[in-house]
């Protein structure tokens, strides 16, 4: 079976940061003694693992208590090996803070500096090594222009937030950044994390950090969907694929059918959603990543078919289960050999556009 996993996180080299502290030194810098966050960017740590929406505390963000060797490429191979792993699709690390940076020509940069340095880390191995794009997206027409530059260098998606910071992804203001991933057939991808100053969508009734991470990836994903679906995105971009990454597939079921329910009832107060929103799943523009080991694999698959559910390892932040992750996919009872095929690797090949 070709596994490829849809979600992992590169760790960022000394170079990059080094290129960073160097050339925006009144931005970016190490937290010292009593700060919050490993890093402080634009006065702000990151992450910020104190106060309410907290984020990861930087001592226990990976499982290199398991083995987990992330810092080089030659590393993280052996360690795909490891899991059966053909193919990894890096997200950031430390760049998940980008799209909230507010300094329009430090975010361009920052992300420029990034997509370089990641297609130069991916490049040497092959094809097992694939990227995705950041962009400063607040600045719109800016990140039109990087996602080109991405598209260049190879990166095969486009991060993006489940909500900026005061739109959500049907404002009109976006329609060009969807008609531009549309026309460069790359995906964008959902992704987020804690304490990266970007709206909290519910994580911030809680300081506590597990608590906070309990909410916030599904609550993003659920207003990412609502906007995409309801506002019409899917509708004005029917080739638009998008990714919802890291909150699990278990409550796509349940939301979808909660979304028909009020399309079905009340869909002249949403005229942009002109199908059944299952239909979006149905047609190839919208992908979820599941936990290998949440029941919610196998009722997802029955109720909305196979063909959307991506397998993610999140190596190697603490919640993977590296180095077990792909086999409680691998050696599930309640999924036929064809969806295990589907999940584990062909649903990615086909929405990264990676080829057979």
């Amino acid at each position: 079976m070709r596994i490829v996993d849809c979600d992992a996180h590169v760790i960022e080299g000394r170079e990059l940061i080094g290129e960073l502290f160097e050339r925006f030194p009144d931005k970016i810098r190490f937290s010292t003694a009593g700060e919050d966050g490993a890093l402080i960017i634009e006065g702000r740590p990151y992450p910020q693992a104190r106060g309410p929406g907290a984020g990861c505390p930087p001592d226990q963000g990976l499982c290199i208590d398991r083995g987990a060797n992330p810092f080089t490429p030659e590393g993280v191979l052996a360690d795909a090996d490891r899991e059966g792993i053909e193919t990894m699709v890096f997200f950031p690390n430390v760049a998940l803070a980008l799209p909230s940076i507010e300094d329009r020509t430090f975010a361009a940069e920052f992300a420029r500096l990034y997509n370089r340095w990641l297609a130069s880390y991916c490049r040497p191995h092959g094809g097992r090594l694939q990227g995705v794009a950041v962009v400063p997206v607040e600045d719109v027409a800016t990140s039109i222009e990087i996602m080109r530059e991405a598209r260049t260098l190879g990166l095969v998606a486009t991060m993006v937030p489940a909500a900026l910071k005061v739109r959500n992804l049907d404002h009109p203001d976006l329609e060009p950044l969807h008609a531009a991933a549309e026309a460069l057939d790359m995906p964008l991808c959902v992704h987020g994390a804690p304490g990266i100053h970007l709206p909290k969508l519910g994580s911030e009734r809680f300081d506590n950090y597990l608590q906070v991470h309990c909410v916030s990836f599904p609550f993003d994903m659920m207003v990412a969907t609502t906007a995409l679906v309801l506002g019409g995105v899917f509708e004005r971009h029917p080739r638009l694929r998008v990714g919802l990454l890291e909150s699990g597939v278990g409550w796509v079921p349940y939301f979808f059918e909660r979304l028909h329910e009020h399309v079905e009832k009340r869909g002249r107060l949403a005229p942009a959603c002109k199908h059944d929103p299952r239909e979006y799943i149905g047609r190839g523009q919208l992908y979820v990543s599941c936990e290998p080991e949440e029941a919610g694999v196998a009722f997802a698959a029955e109720m909305l078919g196979p063909n959307f559910i991506l397998y993610a390892s999140d190596y190697p932040h603490w919640d993977s289960d590296f180095p077990e992750s792909t086999r409680a996919l691998r050696e599930r009872t309640d999924l036929t050999a064809e969806v295990k095929a589907r999940v584990l690797g062909e649903n990615a090949r086909v929405f990264y556009g990676l080829g057979s």
